[in-house]
């Protein structure tokens, strides 16, 4: 997702995105950014799947055209990117448009309000948090632009759920940083602010939402979304939704954008989804001795580099028929 090529598509694009794109192309190079991390992330948690989140274009772009779990993820890994790259970029001090968090009129963080002042700790915001109000709603108006000129069909409000749903899975579990000032190690003041989660717990919390996924249908009104199945919840504003079932992706298939499994490597002992019993599709699997060049007998050298050998290693694979 190269910001140049985002932007050379501009008279196609909506008109916030064509509006950042002549505005603010910085913030268009952080998005960019923010979307590859999402692609790194989504193939780094299907690694062992059937389906593991190829970046083919082909192949991918036939993903992203259907309501499967798969694109569920996609579209939720791809927003949460983009809010995480925009707002980490402000505080780095990259973008103009945003720095740290103001946070004059913020109450004291959770962990703290219990803390009286019986106990001699004094508190106060402070240091560099993370301003991810803007990067949320930078992420809201690129990714969203697509998706909202004034349809209201069952696709459109499925991919706008879950793009909020990535974004959420940043904005919803900010963490407190601490540090503590005072005399020979003591913590007669704490200075405090607000980080994002890792994006591998981002990656993580948004992959138990794809197995939890919630299967839903359009209502009459063309403008709500209604659970498929009796006594099942409606879903919440986290929660991945998908309309369509998924295909196994055993098989190639360019119509749904299946690689197959053919030749994937697959754990033999392993009674999970990386097992070869459920990534080869029962088609059986063969072992296979390779031998790879990896580093070895690393050695610090004062001052600052690590020198290693390269020890050639034999490994036993297991490889999908």
């Amino acid at each position: 997702m190269d910001p140049n090529s985002i932007c050379r598509k501009t008279k196609r694009l909506a008109g916030k995105q064509a509006e950042l794109c002549q505005t603010q192309p910085e913030i268009v190079n952080e998005v960019a950014k923010g979307a590859k991390l999402g692609v790194r992330e989504c193939q780094y948690q299907f690694r062992f799947r059937r389906w593991n989140c190829t970046s083919q274009n082909k192949y991918f772009g036939k993903i992203l055209q259907q309501d499967i779990r798969e694109t569920a993820f996609v579209y939720a890994i791809t927003a949460a990117g983009v809010t995480h790259a925009v707002t980490q970029a402000c505080s780095m001090g990259e973008l103009l448009q945003c720095g740290c968090e103001a946070t004059r009129s913020r109450g004291p963080p959770p962990r703290l309000a219990s803390i009286g002042p019986t106990e001699g700790v004094k508190w106060e915001w402070g240091g560099c948090g993370d301003d991810v109000e803007f990067g949320y709603e930078k992420s809201k108006q690129f990714m969203d632009a697509r998706r909202r000129k004034g349809k209201s069909d069952i696709r459109t409000l499925i991919d706008l759920h879950n793009n909020e749903a990535g974004r959420l899975a940043v904005k919803n579990y900010m963490r407190t940083e601490c540090k503590c000032h005072g005399l020979s190690g003591s913590c007669t003041l704490r200075t405090c602010w607000k980080k994002m989660p890792h994006f591998r717990e981002v990656g993580d919390r948004l992959l138990e939402r794809f197995n939890g996924a919630s299967k839903v249908m359009g209502g009459n009104d063309g403008k709500t979304l209604i659970p498929v199945g009796q006594n099942i919840k409606p879903p919440d504003k986290q929660d991945l939704i998908y309309s369509a079932e998924s295909p196994d992706f055993c098989l190639p298939n360019r119509k749904t954008g299946s690689l197959g499994t053919r030749g994937r490597m697959c754990n033999s002992t392993a009674l999970d989804v990386s097992g070869c019993d459920l990534l080869c599709c029962e088609r059986g699997y063969r072992d296979e001795t390779v031998v790879l060049e990896e580093n070895c007998l690393c050695r610090f050298h004062w001052c600052c580099v690590v020198q290693c050998k390269k020890c050639l290693v034999r490994k036993e694979l297991s490889l999908c028929h």
